[in-house]
């Protein structure tokens, strides 16, 4: 049987409370949960939790959304973090798909473009900080409705700005927060806050 984001979800749920009891280091837990968004069967989960007290629990249908609401760990912290830099100099960088964002992310246009698509990203910390500097080129943000963004950067002569096309509530104060900051001069930087992506198929661009 083909595995559900809800699945995926209840099992990394039940690794997330073995972690807080110290029954896994956080390097298994890395390792595990790795697995966990690999995994594109239930029978490839079972094995995941097999050693610890739940036995081998049957996934349940509990949403990610729902899990969040009541306070529980939000699965997508934690990781190796990616890398802390791109930049377009006469040229463009990409960094999106499945990669992790550090928690201090620097992004520098001149003269050229980046991009950077958080809708299926992880994140090494719970608090993350985006700095985006724009100097006659252009930088573009895009973030999921289901996590925290906050936007403090300045444009001078350009436009540092959110457009929020999701019309989405707040998401859950368990969520990532992502604060982006920095400078637009002739150029600019655009935040746009997107519907979450429930089911995508990882990719990395650089």
């Amino acid at each position: 049987m083909r595995a559900s984001d809800a699945d995926r979800e209840q099992v990394a749920q039940v690794l997330h409370q073995a972690l807080s009891e110290g029954r896994i280091t956080m390097t298994e837990l890395e390792e595990r949960l790795s697995t966990v968004y690999a995994a594109k069967t239930v029978g490839e989960l079972k094995p995941v939790t097999r050693d610890l007290p739940v036995g081998n629990p049957t996934p349940t249908t509990l949403q990610p959304a729902t899990s969040r609401a009541l306070g529980m760990p939000d699965n997508r912290i934690g990781g190796h973090p990616g890398s802390n830099v791109s930049v377009g100099v006469l040229s463009g960088a990409i960094r999106k798909g499945s990669w992790v964002l550090p928690p201090q992310h620097t992004s520098v246009a001149f003269w050229g473009g980046t991009q950077i698509d958080l809708r299926s990203a992880r994140f090494a910390d719970k608090q993350s900080t985006i700095t985006a500097v724009a100097v006659m080129g252009g930088i573009e943000i895009t973030v999921p409705d289901d996590i925290n963004v906050d936007v403090t950067g300045i444009g001078f002569m350009g436009g540092f700005v959110l457009e929020d096309k999701s019309g989405a509530p707040p998401a859950s104060p368990t969520a990532p927060t992502v604060t982006i900051n920095g400078l637009a001069f002739w150029g600019g930087v655009v935040v746009y806050r997107k519907k979450a992506k429930k089911d995508s198929n990882p990719q990395i661009e650089s």
